[in-house]
Protein backbone atom coordinates (compact mmCIF):
# COMPACT_ATOMS: atom_id res chain seq x y z
CA UNK A 1 0.00 0.00 0.00
CA UNK A 2 1.39 3.26 -0.85
CA UNK A 3 0.68 6.80 1.22
CA UNK A 4 -1.16 9.62 -1.14
CA UNK A 5 -0.77 13.23 0.42
CA UNK A 6 -3.96 14.16 -1.17
CA UNK A 7 -5.81 17.71 -0.68
CA UNK A 8 -8.01 17.90 1.71
CA UNK A 9 -10.20 19.82 -0.84
CA UNK A 10 -10.29 17.07 -3.33
CA UNK A 11 -11.44 13.78 -0.95
CA UNK A 12 -15.32 13.46 -0.50
CA UNK A 13 -17.11 12.87 2.39
CA UNK A 14 -19.41 9.72 2.63
CA UNK A 15 -22.67 10.81 2.44
CA UNK A 16 -24.44 8.04 4.27
CA UNK A 17 -21.78 8.00 6.72
CA UNK A 18 -23.52 6.82 10.02
CA UNK A 19 -20.72 7.81 12.28
CA UNK A 20 -21.20 11.56 13.74
CA UNK A 21 -18.20 13.97 15.11
CA UNK A 22 -19.52 16.54 17.78
CA UNK A 23 -17.03 20.06 17.76
CA UNK A 24 -15.68 18.56 20.63
CA UNK A 25 -14.64 15.38 19.30
CA UNK A 26 -12.79 16.75 16.12
CA UNK A 27 -11.02 19.00 18.45
CA UNK A 28 -10.04 16.11 20.51
CA UNK A 29 -8.77 14.35 16.63
CA UNK A 30 -6.61 17.79 16.20
CA UNK A 31 -5.09 18.09 19.78
CA UNK A 32 -4.08 14.23 18.96
CA UNK A 33 -2.94 15.05 15.49
CA UNK A 34 -0.71 18.30 16.81
CA UNK A 35 0.92 16.39 19.89
CA UNK A 36 1.26 12.92 17.74
CA UNK A 37 1.75 14.18 14.12
CA UNK A 38 -1.02 12.53 11.40
CA UNK A 39 -0.20 8.66 12.38
CA UNK A 40 -3.68 7.14 10.66
CA UNK A 41 -3.75 7.62 7.17
CA UNK A 42 -7.31 8.56 5.77
CA UNK A 43 -9.00 5.34 4.06
CA UNK A 44 -10.12 6.65 0.43
CA UNK A 45 -11.89 4.96 -2.84
CA UNK A 46 -10.67 5.08 -6.44
CA UNK A 47 -12.38 8.71 -6.64
CA UNK A 48 -11.22 10.17 -3.43
CA UNK A 49 -14.65 8.97 -1.36
CA UNK A 50 -13.39 8.73 2.29
CA UNK A 51 -13.79 5.34 3.39
CA UNK A 52 -12.41 6.07 6.58
CA UNK A 53 -10.86 9.27 8.65
CA UNK A 54 -13.91 11.82 8.62
CA UNK A 55 -12.56 13.31 11.61
CA UNK A 56 -9.24 13.28 10.99
CA UNK A 57 -10.23 15.49 7.64
CA UNK A 58 -12.51 17.80 9.66
CA UNK A 59 -9.78 18.22 12.50
CA UNK A 60 -7.11 18.51 9.60
CA UNK A 61 -9.48 21.51 8.55
CA UNK A 62 -9.38 22.71 11.60
CA UNK A 63 -6.25 22.81 11.89
CA UNK A 64 -5.74 24.59 8.25
CA UNK A 65 -3.97 21.33 6.73
CA UNK A 66 -4.47 21.40 3.08
CA UNK A 67 -3.05 17.97 2.22
CA UNK A 68 -3.53 14.49 4.06
CA UNK A 69 -1.75 10.84 3.99
CA UNK A 70 -4.34 8.52 2.45
CA UNK A 71 -4.51 5.02 1.43
CA UNK A 72 -6.12 3.87 -1.49
CA UNK A 73 -8.54 0.88 -1.11
CA UNK A 74 -9.68 0.57 -5.18
CA UNK A 75 -9.77 -3.06 -4.89
CA UNK A 76 -13.21 -3.06 -2.67
CA UNK A 77 -16.46 -3.50 -4.44
CA UNK A 78 -19.33 -0.78 -3.95
CA UNK A 79 -20.88 -3.35 -1.59
CA UNK A 80 -17.45 -4.00 0.31
CA UNK A 81 -16.42 -0.10 0.78
CA UNK A 82 -20.13 0.37 2.24
CA UNK A 83 -19.85 -2.54 4.83
CA UNK A 84 -16.04 -1.17 5.85
CA UNK A 85 -17.27 2.11 6.48
CA UNK A 86 -19.46 0.45 9.08
CA UNK A 87 -17.29 -1.72 10.32
CA UNK A 88 -14.01 0.19 10.57
CA UNK A 89 -15.87 2.35 13.22
CA UNK A 90 -18.32 -0.54 14.88
CA UNK A 91 -14.95 -3.09 15.24
CA UNK A 92 -13.17 -0.41 17.10
CA UNK A 93 -15.63 -0.22 20.07
CA UNK A 94 -16.38 -3.84 20.56
CA UNK A 95 -13.18 -3.93 22.43
CA UNK A 96 -12.51 -3.09 26.16
CA UNK A 97 -9.88 -2.09 28.46
CA UNK A 98 -7.74 -3.75 31.24
CA UNK A 99 -8.77 -1.68 33.65
CA UNK A 100 -5.66 -2.02 35.93
CA UNK A 101 -3.38 -2.03 33.04
CA UNK A 102 -5.32 1.54 32.13
CA UNK A 103 -4.96 2.99 35.32
CA UNK A 104 -1.27 2.23 35.64
CA UNK A 105 -0.71 4.24 32.62
CA UNK A 106 -2.72 6.89 33.41
CA UNK A 107 -0.87 7.52 36.48
CA UNK A 108 2.76 7.36 34.44
CA UNK A 109 1.36 9.60 31.88
CA UNK A 110 0.05 12.20 34.86
CA UNK A 111 3.70 11.83 36.75
CA UNK A 112 5.48 12.41 33.37
CA UNK A 113 3.40 15.94 33.21
CA UNK A 114 1.76 14.48 30.26
CA UNK A 115 -1.46 16.72 29.01
CA UNK A 116 -4.25 13.84 29.76
CA UNK A 117 -6.50 15.75 27.83
CA UNK A 118 -5.32 14.89 24.59
CA UNK A 119 -5.54 11.08 24.87
CA UNK A 120 -9.68 11.52 24.77
CA UNK A 121 -11.27 10.23 28.01
CA UNK A 122 -13.42 13.05 30.14
CA UNK A 123 -11.97 13.83 33.40
CA UNK A 124 -14.38 11.80 35.23
CA UNK A 125 -13.10 8.70 33.34
CA UNK A 126 -9.43 9.60 33.80
CA UNK A 127 -10.60 10.01 37.76
CA UNK A 128 -11.91 6.33 38.37
CA UNK A 129 -9.43 5.11 35.95
CA UNK A 130 -6.99 6.52 38.42
CA UNK A 131 -8.77 5.76 41.89
CA UNK A 132 -10.83 2.66 41.41
CA UNK A 133 -11.11 1.76 45.09
CA UNK A 134 -13.29 5.54 45.31
CA UNK A 135 -16.57 4.66 44.30
CA UNK A 136 -18.04 7.69 45.61
CA UNK A 137 -16.58 10.19 43.43
CA UNK A 138 -19.36 12.15 41.89
CA UNK A 139 -18.20 14.93 39.79
CA UNK A 140 -18.81 18.39 40.38
CA UNK A 141 -18.42 17.67 44.39
CA UNK A 142 -15.47 19.39 46.06
CA UNK A 143 -13.70 15.87 45.62
CA UNK A 144 -12.62 16.92 42.58
CA UNK A 145 -11.54 20.29 42.69
CA UNK A 146 -7.95 20.56 40.68
CA UNK A 147 -8.67 17.57 38.77
CA UNK A 148 -8.65 17.93 35.02
CA UNK A 149 -11.60 19.60 33.50
CA UNK A 150 -13.35 18.94 30.43
CA UNK A 151 -13.01 22.31 28.87
CA UNK A 152 -9.23 22.56 29.63
CA UNK A 153 -7.56 24.37 27.44
CA UNK A 154 -4.55 22.43 25.68
CA UNK A 155 -1.66 24.35 23.85
CA UNK A 156 -0.24 23.59 20.93
CA UNK A 157 3.45 23.15 21.19
CA UNK A 158 3.87 24.67 17.50
CA UNK A 159 1.46 27.65 17.09
CA UNK A 160 0.63 28.21 20.63
CA UNK A 161 -2.87 28.65 20.27
CA UNK A 162 -5.29 27.12 23.05
CA UNK A 163 -7.72 24.92 22.24
CA UNK A 164 -10.68 23.15 24.25
CA UNK A 165 -11.32 19.23 24.29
Amino acid sequence: MTIEQIKTSKLIPYARNTRTHSDAQVAQIAGSIREFGFTNPVLIDAENGIIAGHGRVLAAGKLGMDKVPCIRLSHLTDTQRRAYIIADNKLALNSGWDEAMLGLELSDLREADFNLGLIGFDADEIERALNPDEPNFEPGTEDDQGKLDEKTPIECPHCHKFFTT
